[in-house]
């Protein structure tokens, strides 16, 4: 078998924040992919700055390396399960899986969720307990939680064996045994070679090239990335694509690449097995398939989750309007959005009756909070409406998404915290206490989630942790109360003032501070009570010629609560929105003024 024919795709799996992209680092450091002088930032594959910041992965992406005589091409994926279409279309194109686990932590929920997704792809786990330089770190533990984990999700004996290996992403150490002296990832990468198959040689037969994610250049279009499963690829061949609905199209291959290290090198032809980029396809789209002109053979689909919760993007009418984006029609939106979903396919975009906006459907908060943030960044101005859960109807049932919860807080709070879950509809499915902090999980609907991860932070002193996954759909669980506080709304347009803010903290939390412009409907505090109130921050005390003691000392006011996006997309009610602009994130009400409000008000009590 020829050295260009021994190729082994990986993915690497596990939590948020377990050492994925660290682990990755180390991969292409150790194998010569960077030159000795050149400096290398810390995540080199978290190159989307959103990502750099977040210390998340949101897109997959790839790169490979060379060890020996084989080429190993790895893919990092998101651990969130808001990004759970990347996950599931990555699995579908690698021989073997490193599921990464933290030596203190254990498994954690979206561990199980990209877990879940390998075994029932049929694929041979490698597990890798990682940061076992830790002083809480108990790895034996840990080993057995997993174990437990793939009972749990039902693998089969021969996923159950799976290989272990101990190590430090960071110091890009791996060992096989706790207490063996190794100093770089040689035994992983033997364990590797060992443990899968390098893939058979499909050059000979008919072509099969499934597209399994996008990318977008703005050169040559639209990029199809996917891995050649049987035949070779040449650049320039006239191809047939099988799309989605069963028809075939005709097209050419203007530019083919694969990975080395890091880069995409240009190629005349690619063999079965590797992971290639194509262009000139302009309407790939994923799960397509790529076959011989004359020998049209299509793969199985790949089944994309469907979208759980949606939000109106609307054109930012405020005052504000303008001062600081340059996109700000509905014109310029559709157009972002378009872009948007050449690439992104988890998404769903439909027109709204009103031609101010649109429907924006996708897999949870953070997915489509993460769109409002690239957005913002952009240099878009929109107005975002409260997040909605999509619900299902099924045999004339209502179903709603449920999600497990797993909360790790100290002891004393936990009561509060089962009580608030209980409102919400949670069910609570275990209880253990580890020292003082107790671990609780729970199944609770999407719907009694949304704003719940600000209470829980005050509700727990931000000692807690709430990490949650998608994990069913299950009947309408009922009405569930929403955000019992009413707000402070600006009565109109002027600069806020120390004294009159002063005044209102006493009986509200205020969200700006003295010298910020507002607007009439603008939302500038919470209330202590469940009404809204309009009030006048922009008063000023009347000066006189007469100092009376005492009263005209130094006015000392607590520091206004600052939302970040997800805070705010959490905190807004039905008639309410959030104004994102470049420079800033506004609360408003939807209708600015005081009497449209009310008119507004009664129409709902009406109906």
């Amino acid at each position: 078998m020829s050295l260009k024919h021994k190729i082994i795709n990986i993915a690497v799996i596990a939590h948020v924040d377990a050492g994925k992209s660290t682990l990755v680092d180390a991969f292409l450091s150790q194998s010569g992919v960077f030159r000795e002088n050149e400096v290398v930032k810390d995540c080199v594959m978290d190159s989307n700055d959103l990502e750099a910041e977040r210390g998340i992965t949101i897109y997959s992406k790839n790169c490979s390396i060379n060890y020996k005589d084989y080429k190993i091409n790895i893919v990092d994926t998101p651990g969130h399960s808001d990004f759970s279409s990347e996950v599931e279309r990555v699995i579908k194109t690698v021989d073997t899986v490193i599921l990464l686990v933290d030596a203190s932590e254990g498994p954690m929920p979206q561990t199980r969720f990209v877990l879940q997704k390998s075994l029932e792809a049929g694929l041979r786990p490698i597990l890798f307990i990682n940061k076992i330089d830790k002083q809480d770190q108990r790895a034996e533990e840990v080993v057995d939680e997993v174990f437990d984990l793939f009972v749990d999700l039902n693998a089969n004996d021969e996923q159950c064996e799976f290989p272990i290996i101990y190590g430090i992403a960071k110091q890009g150490i791996a060992k096989k045994e706790l207490d063996d002296e190794s100093t770089d990832l040689s035994p992983l990468f033997e364990t590797i070679t060992e443990h899968v198959e390098a893939y058979p040689d499909f050059d000979n037969e008919p072509l099969q090239l499934q597209v399994s994610a996008l990318a977008y250049d703005d050169y040559v279009g639209r990029l199809g990335i996917g891995r050649v499963y049987k035949g070779t690829v040449k650049n320039g061949e006239q191809v047939s694509i099988c799309k989605a609905d069963g028809s075939v199209a005709r097209g050419r291959i203007t530019k083919l690449t694969a990975y080395e290290g890091l880069n995409q090198i240009e190629k005349s032809e690619a063999y079965s097995g590797d992971i290639v980029v194509v262009a000139g396809i302009s309407d790939i789209s994923i799960g397509e398939t790529i076959c011989n002109l004359d020998n049209p053979l299509p793969m199985e689909m790949i089944h994309i989750e469907e979208p759980t919760l949606s939000m109106n993007f609307l054109v930012n009418d405020s005052p504000f309007c303008g001062k600081s984006g340059k996109f700000v029609t509905t014109r310029h939106i559709k157009d972002r959005l378009d872009k948007e979903l050449e690439v992104n396919v988890g998404l769903k975009v439909e027109p709204m009756d009103t031609t101010d906006g649109y429907r924006v459907s996708g897999r949870g908060e953070l997915h489509l909070s993460i769109l409002l943030e690239n957005m913002r960044r952009e240099g878009y101005e929109i107005g975002v409406s409260k997040p909605e859960v999509l619900m299902h109807k099924e045999d004339g049932k209502l179903l709603e998404p449920m999600e497990r919860v797993i909360v790790n807080c100290p002891e004393v709070y936990s009561g509060t915290v089962i009580n608030k879950l209980n409102l919400r509809k949670g069910l609570m499915e275990s209880m253990s206490i580890e020292g003082d902090y107790v671990k609780i999980e729970f199944i609770a609907p999407t719907r009694g989630l949304l704003g719940y991860r600000s209470e829980f932070i005050n509700d727990t002193r931000g000692e807690g942790t709430l990490v949650r996954s998608f994990e069913r759909y299950e009947e309408h669980k009922g009405e569930i109360p929403g955000r019992s506080n009413g707000v402070l709304i600006a009565q109109g347009p002027g600069t806020t003032m120390g004294y009159a803010l002063n005044a209102l903290s006493e009986r509200a939390q205020m969200f700006v501070d003295p010298g910020v412009d507002v607007y009439e409907g603008m939302i500038i505090g919470m209330n202590s009570r469940k009404d809204d109130m309009v009030v006048n921050p922009c008063k000023n005390k009347k000066l006189t010629n007469v100092r009376a003691s005492g009263s005209d000392d130094a006015i000392k006011l607590q520091p206004a609560r600052i939302f970040t996006l997800e805070e705010a997309l959490e905190f807004i009610d039905d008639d309410e929105l959030v104004e994102i602009t470049p420079d800033a994130i506004r609360l408003r009400k939807r209708f600015l003024n005081e009497n449209e409000r009310l008119r507004y008000n009664k129409s709902r009590q009406s109906k």
